[in-house]
């Protein structure tokens, strides 16, 4: 089976965050007042050929943790889902 998979990676929610503070400032020095909490991500999507969900969710979780994600600075969310 086919699975999308969509991987959210995001600074971890204790840590400073800087482009976030920077992207802040700016929309802020732009006029748009009453902003914050400004965070700073990226997005990734996989497609991944697997037996069945469970896998398809364990295979990418693994990647996150090895690859995509800093575990020490990033937190991530995954979403897994069926493909035709």
């Amino acid at each position: 089976m086919r699975f999308d998979v969509e991987v959210r990676v995001m600074p971890r929610a204790t840590l400073l965050d800087p482009q976030g503070q920077a992207v802040e400032h700016a929309l802020q020095a732009l006029g748009f007042e009453r902003v914050s909490g400004v965070r700073v991500g990226r997005a990734l999507t996989l497609q991944l050929e697997r037996a069945d969900a469970g896998r398809a969710e364990a295979d990418a979780r693994a990647m996150c943790q090895r690859l995509l994600a800093n575990p020490v600075t990033e937190d991530f969310t995954l979403s897994v889902r069926a493909t035709s």
